[in-house]
């Protein structure tokens, strides 16, 4: 290797430098907000797309080199590799948007490796600002929080068309009948969106003789 061709190679490794750097700065937004991918996952992420899309350009000599279908394949691995990190638990999705964030990161690094600095740069503050802002507590913004609530009532008339109207609940997911004394008691599962006191449960209940209990679990 000549004095030359060394030079060049260091100017090589400029891209991937400067994609671990973003990559890094990603990453920590994340590991701020304890997701399932941090500082490592977004930088090495980051790293290894500038490194393909650069040894994509520059390391056949003289040979053709398409970088545009090592970028597809790029695009078409991280895609994998997010699919890992979505979790599905409780009825509910997690990690979505981290994955999706992963996702954007390999871009990141990819305009790197293509000499896009500023392109690579303003991503990585419009991604960040966009993490930031969508992470502010207003109502648009806002996901909404559910909870499980285990009821015992009798079945009076309407009663449970009035139970998934206070709860604001379509239906119950779990329910269960049985045979006492003093009549029929249903057992049902629901899930509202409406974070109700203790005083307002107590409410409740005084307000509809025909509901035994009332059990509110937050869902985790």
């Amino acid at each position: 290797m000549t004095w030359e061709q060394f030079l060049q190679e260091l100017w090589y490794l400029l891209p991937v430098l400067i994609s671990a750097l973003l990559g890094f700065v990603i990453g920590l937004e994340r590991k701020f907000r304890l997701k399932e991918a941090g500082i490592r996952t977004h930088t090495i992420v980051c790293i290894g797309s500038a490194l393909m899309m650069v040894v994509s350009k520059y390391a056949f000599g003289g040979q053709t080199a398409d970088a545009a279908r090592i970028a597809a394949q790029i695009v078409s691995g991280v895609g994998f590799l997010g699919a890992g990190i979505i979790v599905y638990h409780k009825q509910e999705i997690h990690g979505l948007t981290t994955a999706a964030g992963v996702w954007a990161t390999a871009g990141v690094g990819m305009a790197c490796g293509g000499g896009l600095y500023i392109v690579a740069v303003g991503a990585t503050v419009i991604l960040i600002g966009v993490q930031c802002i969508f992470h502010l507590n207003i109502k648009p913004f806002r996901a909404k929080k559910y909870f499980t609530v285990n009821i015992n009532f009798r079945q009076d008339g309407d009663a449970s068309a009035k139970i998934k109207e206070i709860f604001g609940a379509e239906r119950f997911y779990h329910l269960v009948m049985e045979r006492r004394e003093d009549g029929i008691i249903y057992s049902a599962k629901l899930k509202t969106d409406k974070e109700l006191s203790s005083a307002e449960l107590d409410q409740i209940i005084g307000e509809n003789p025909f509901i035994c209990s009332i059990e509110r679990c937050d869902d985790i």
